[in-house]
């Protein structure tokens, strides 16, 4: 990472302002892309997170912001979906950053039924969760079930993170932001004694110590004075969206900026990511020491509207051959989508197109192929025009 001068900002401020504005390469290809409504059929309210088990049933299950599951067929022609947990009356949604924030299946889903949520009770708490499906009714969770896991306060009300996945370990990721605010006034993300600006790591298949989870063995700071054991990497702002590739097995991560730069990271255990030392490759705080840090595989300035990263997945589908083995992304505000090389030895970014969408996350069926959640209430897949 390097340690950039005042007058090096300086210059390399102009460069970016005389340059293009687009974050991206040109595109050599030929080919174009647009937006299809993967189910015109449906309508859900700030959809922001996609998840299919596999199960065998090919059924898609969106999260809403407010509290909802949906179901349904992953059928184009599907017509109608049902409520498959409503935790509505348990979410705070008066922060436009708070509320059902992430959802995953256990890998046993199939067997054991487990899912798992997470979510903000209040404005000063993140809880994550275990539900159970109901006995009697696949397409419908019994509230009753749940099982709180972790709690983590919250002393503000932004960046709570709140992304859910499994790794191929078979231990279960939740991303955490850094508590909120702006600058992180309290260093949190740098604090390896509390659970804030972090990517965390549990084992949810076994208990110790009185919790309602296990820490894995080879946790990096488990056993470590003064620093929590559930911590994976640390030094991130707000993870908006991780996902494991599953070719590569490397996670990959958005970390919402502050005032310059967007960052797109593999998250790798022990990993320090800067924050707020440093906000993506710029000095933000402190000495500038950069001592031990990782850099962002990739970062785009904030140009124009470009304010606030949505991270994706690697695609591993078929549909769109032109688009496989790259990383595909977007920006919350500006709505514009990329593709960056996952080969991380030669990160090119393409600009896909600008959808003019609030895209809130991405997400992959049973057979890797990608959709895209807007805030128009739309779930949409890309296509090659």
């Amino acid at each position: 990472m390097k340690k950039l001068t005042p007058s090096l900002i300086t210059i390399l401020l102009l460069f970016l302002a005389c340059g293009s504005d687009d974050n991206s390469s040109d595109d050599t290809s030929g080919i174009t892309y647009s937006l299809s409504n993967a189910f015109p059929n449906l309508a859900f309210s700030r959809p922001l997170d996609f998840q299919s088990p596999l199960d065998g049933s090919d059924r898609i299950f969106i999260a809403e912001q407010g509290g909802t599951i949906k179901v349904f067929q992953n059928d184009e022609n599907t017509t109608s979906s049902e409520t498959f947990l409503d935790i509505s009356t348990k979410i705070n949604t008066n922060a436009n950053e708070q509320g059902l924030l992430g959802l995953v299946f256990h890998p046993d889903f199939d067997s054991n039924g487990y899912f798992y949520v997470n979510y903000t009770p209040n404005a000063g708490l993140s809880v994550t969760s275990r539900f159970q499906v109901s006995s009697g009714n696949p397409n419908m969770a019994d509230p009753n079930s749940e099982l709180v896991l972790l709690e983590i306060p919250q002393p503000f009300t932004n960046h709570n993170g709140g992304q859910l996945a499994f790794g191929p370990d078979g231990y279960l990721y939740i991303a955490s932001g850094d508590g909120g605010s702006g600058g992180d006034p309290d260093n949190n993300a740098q604090d390896l004694s509390n659970l804030l600006g972090a990517v965390l790591r549990i084992d949810v298949n076994t208990t110790s110590n009185g919790l309602n989870y296990a820490i894995p063995r080879s946790n990096p700071f488990l056993g470590l004075d003064n620093m929590r054991g559930e911590i994976y990497a640390y030094g991130l702002r707000n993870p908006w969206r991780m996902s494991f590739d599953p070719q590569t097995n490397n996670l990959w991560s958005g970390d919402v900026g502050q005032d310059e730069r967007e960052e797109v990271n593999i998250v790798s255990a022990g990993g320090n990511y800067g924050w707020k030392r440093f906000e993506g490759t710029f000095c933000f705080s402190g000495d500038c020491d950069d001592s031990g840090l990782v850099e962002p595989i990739f970062e785009y300035a904030h140009n124009g509207n470009d304010q606030s990263i949505t991270g994706g997945y690697v695609y591993r589908g078929n549909q769109t051959p032109s688009l496989r083995d790259k990383y595909i992304y977007a920006d919350f505000v500006d709505g514009r989508i990329w593709a960056l090389e996952s080969d991380t030895g030669s990160p090119d970014n393409q600009l896909l197109l600008n959808s003019n969408l609030n895209i809130s996350s991405f997400g992959v069926d049973n057979d890797n192929e990608l959709y895209i959640c807007a805030f128009d209430g739309s779930i949409y897949k890309l296509v090659e025009d």
